[in-house]
């Protein structure tokens, strides 16, 4: 009878020391007599070491190895470490109050038992699995997936001409569209009837001073309750604050950067991170937005008027007149604070794990940097598995995941402890991950070869098409709008015309997704707007 129970005690070991392990994570220590532990002999480094070696390439035992590793230098910069606490001299108190908390974390049967007697111990709410939550729950991607494998979604391609290249975009609602503009243009689409608005850019103080070059609009951010959207304003290192529904402005963000914005998150419906090319990043306190005062009486009407911009293009001085007695007055509000990014260049994107209280970026020598988002402080930065072209930049709360688009792959990264755990390869290598996305369990892939790939978080490959077996279901986009001519560029580059998909969103429902980007070269002009439904 003790044989055939020792099969069951041992199949129930994985799961109870899984317990155990999550209930000893927060059971404080004991007093230990020694001053040593075991891992701390050189006999017991040593067999690390040579266990390490074991798995590692000759090229890495070398380097592993070496004298001017074992010393410190930095030659390999995979993982970096920060004090929070650095910057700010007076919280050092906080800050060893802070250490003693993780130094006495014990995972120690005894100090287990010990304090489960006195019940201290917290209850299991988090072991359930997650999927067995979601086994009888409805998936919103249910939809979008049978849209996509069926091939029922159609493109409908909206030319519109002099506009260089749409950077960034955000639903409004379930029948507007807003987009961002090279050319920085902030323009409002109706997708029933295909009207552009122009939203007027505002204008800085004199105290702002503008950088070398204009880059456009990089930007729309939308904070969670739907009241405020922030975007570039008409300088490229300045930020903008809208009231929605309306588009009213009410502020104008400087002094913080001194190169352009490439990317915004919000951390609530009250402040809001920038992050620029000068690899800085800026915390920002929304005020409390007042009722706007405009200078004529009539501007309403006047400002909810589209402007089609399908045949021909207004003038500077034409939108200069048109706006002049239509935009309401705002404010000038300056960075709460403003920090430095360790160990990164010119950062491209930023997102906010609400989940975790993070805030995570991605710079373009290939890291992923973590700051607090509660004392806004670096915590560390590691090294992506992919060095080119680290450009866009997802979250996904409820997996934990990042996904950082390179020039060649997609890499899931685990945003508890910011590994690599799965590596999406691009069905068109070279031409680099444009924008990323995560609607549900879909993860979707903006190309710059013209198309918008989806890949199955739970199945852990790209969308099959049912229609056409073995292809992979995704959605192409036709050529746009292009200065000089289509048949130009391909004697020019030797190769058909696509335009790179910068930014791309599904609707609220999950049956619409509006792609918009223009030309990979930066020579080129042009641009792409599509609305598959």
């Amino acid at each position: 009878m003790e044989m055939n129970r020792r099969p069951n005690n041992a199949g129930n070991n994985g799961s109870c020391r899984a317990g155990s392990d999550f209930f000893m994570s927060g059971v404080p220590k004991r007093p230990i007599c020694g001053n040593k532990t075991a891992a701390s002999s050189y006999r017991h480094s040593k067999k690390l070491l040579k266990r390490l070696k074991s798995t590692l390439s000759y090229g890495d035992q070398r380097l592993y190895t070496s004298r001017s590793f074992q010393e410190g230098s930095n030659k390999y910069e995979e993982f970096f470490c920060y004090n929070e606490h650095e910057d700010d001299p007076e919280d050092d108190e906080d800050s060893k109050s802070g250490a003693s908390l993780f130094q006495n974390i014990s995972l120690n049967m005894v100090d287990f038992l010990n304090e489960r007697q006195l019940g201290n111990v917290r209850q299991p709410y988090n072991l359930q699995p997650r999927v067995m939550g979601e086994s009888f729950q409805y998936h919103p991607d249910l939809p979008i997936k049978h849209l996509l494998t069926n091939q029922i979604l159609q493109e409908k391609a909206i030319k519109i001409e002099n506009l260089n290249k749409v950077f960034c975009s955000q639903w409004l609602s379930d029948k507007q569209v807003i987009f961002g503009t090279k050319c920085n243009k902030l323009m409002v689409l109706d997708v029933q009837t295909k009207h552009l608005t122009q939203i007027p850019c505002l204008a800085p103080s004199p105290r702002s001073l503008p950088p070398d070059s204009q880059c456009g609009i990089h930007a729309i951010q939308i904070n969670p309750s739907r009241s405020l959207l922030a975007t570039g304003g008409r300088n490229p290192n300045d930020l903008a604050v809208y009231r929605l529904p309306t588009l009213d402005p009410l502020y104008v963000g400087e002094l913080a950067h001194q190169d352009w914005v490439f990317a915004l998150a919000w951390l609530d419906d009250e402040f809001l991170v920038s992050g620029s090319r000068d690899t800085s990043l800026a915390l920002w306190k929304i005020p409390d937005t007042p009722e706007p005062t405009y200078n004529s009486s009539n501007s309403i009407t006047e400002r909810e008027r589209p402007l089609d911009l399908s045949n021909s293009q207004p003038t500077a001085q034409s939108q200069s007149s048109n706006f002049s007695n239509t935009v309401p007055s705002y404010s000038y509000i300056n960075a709460v604070a403003v920090k430095q990014c360790k160990s990164a260049q010119k950062v491209r994107d930023i997102v906010f794990n609400r989940k975790l209280q993070e805030i995570a970026c991605v710079s373009l020598n290939g890291y992923i940097h973590i700051w607090s988002a509660d004392r806004f402080v670096q915590k560390y930065s590691r090294k992506l598995p992919f060095s080119m072209e680290n450009v866009c930049l997802a979250v996904h709360e409820d997996y934990n995941l990042y996904a950082v688009g390179s020039k060649s792959h997609t890499s899931l990264m685990d945003a508890r402890t910011v590994q690599c755990v799965r590596k999406v390869a691009s069905k068109y290598s070279g031409f680099g991950i444009r924008s990323t996305s995560f609607y549900s369990s879909i993860l979707s892939i903006g190309t710059g070869q013209g198309s918008v790939m989806f890949y199955d978080l739970r199945a852990g490959k790209y969308l099959e098409s049912n229609v056409n077996a073995g292809r992979t279901a995704m959605l192409k986009s036709s050529t746009g709008w292009t200065f000089p001519d289509e048949e130009i560029i391909m004697d020019m580059y030797r190769q058909k015309y696509m335009p790179a998909i910068y930014t791309h969103c599904i609707d609220m429902s999950g049956t619409r997704i509006f792609a918009a980007g223009g030309p990979l070269p930066i020579t080129l002009c042009g641009n792409y707007v599509g609305l598959w439904h």
